[in-house]
């Protein structure tokens, strides 16, 4: 039942990302072959130009290894993954940096670097985590999210994971995204709490506060991918069959689905934090590299359209 097939960075995303300069980008203790090997291929595409944070004995063995020189390529001293961390945040708050990504650092404290006020990375946003999925041989993409940070999501909550969510869709070209707001249920039922919380999203966004987007719920999984599914059980609207987002209850749910999504139909998941000053590359232990070239790629698009100002890559 596992989906062997090779994964592909999609070739849309990488066309669109290659329109603009490398971003400067810190790396979070890549001290290991796969984070290397990761940071080096967003380099040779020309998406990155990586500050690398960590051991630097270690990262230069390691490096050695796989017959990379680093020449050209800054490296910072760390001793352990929390100064790792602390030191590459402090880079992107002196402007030294304008992306950060995860290399062989834990989610936590690379997230408690970040949200530290006094490195200044922090906004009036909540951080939330989107998964930008692709499919190979399909251009189609959709947007899972939160299935990483937000474990529990009160309304308001919800209500920054969709704004983030948004903004990146914007970032990416798309004017006005379909978010749907997933359920157990098309119908508001005091049992089931995800149902009342799509419902009071739909108010908040009717009454202006989701800009920029049509939001409907609450919609089940089956309603909100198949519009055929929402014909035979008499849902109307603009998002169902048609979702480019899919707001999860929480995090155990969305974790499933795009895991479900990468092993049963060969997905690439390319992830990002959002709701901070700078986009911040944030993928699974176990991607492949794949799917961190298009995360890399994703940060690429969304740091030249929503945080920069888009310089266009020179052409020969």
């Amino acid at each position: 039942m596992l989906n062997t097939n090779p994964k592909q960075c999609p070739a849309h995303l990488l066309e669109q990302a290659r329109q603009y300069s490398a971003v400067r980008t810190v790396v979070i203790n890549p001290v290991n072959r796969v984070s290397l090997a990761s940071v080096r291929l967003a380099q040779d595409e020309g998406l990155i130009m990586p500050v690398l944070v960590g051991d630097e004995a270690r990262m230069r063995a390691e490096a050695a290894a796989m017959g990379w020189d680093l020449a050209g390529v800054r490296l910072v001293h760390a001793a352990d993954e929390a100064a790792a961390a602390q030191a590459g945040v402090a880079l992107v708050s002196r402007g030294e940096a304008d992306a950060i990504m995860k290399g062989h650092v834990h989610t936590d404290i690379l997230l408690r670097a970040v949200l530290n006020r006094a490195a200044g990375l922090r906004t009036d946003s909540r951080l939330s985590h989107v998964f930008y999925m692709t499919v190979p041989g399909s251009c189609r993409a959709l947007c899972i999210t939160d299935a990483v940070i937000n474990v529990q999501p009160n309304v308001l909550d919800k209500l920054h994971i969709a704004r983030n969510a948004i903004a990146l869709l914007h970032a990416l070209g798309c004017e006005e995204p379909r978010v749907a707001l997933l359920s157990g249920t098309e119908e508001v039922s005091k049992s089931m709490p995800s149902s009342q919380d799509a419902a009071e999203l739909v108010k908040l966004a009717a009454m202006g506060a989701l800009p920029g987007a049509v939001v409907e719920g609450p919609l089940a999984f089956d309603n909100a991918v198949s519009r055929e599914a929402a014909e035979i059980k008499g849902i109307s609207g603009q998002v169902p069959g048609n979702a480019d987002v899919l707001l999860v209850p929480n995090l155990e749910s969305g974790n499933f689905l795009f895991k479900q999504m990468v092993y049963f139909m060969g997905a690439t998941a390319a992830g990002l934090v959002l709701g901070a000053r700078v986009p911040v590359i944030l993928t699974s232990r176990a991607d492949p590299p794949e799917a961190r070239l298009a995360s890399c790629a994703l940060a690429s698009i969304v740091h030249h359209n929503r945080y920069g100002a888009a310089p266009v890559r020179a052409t020969a």
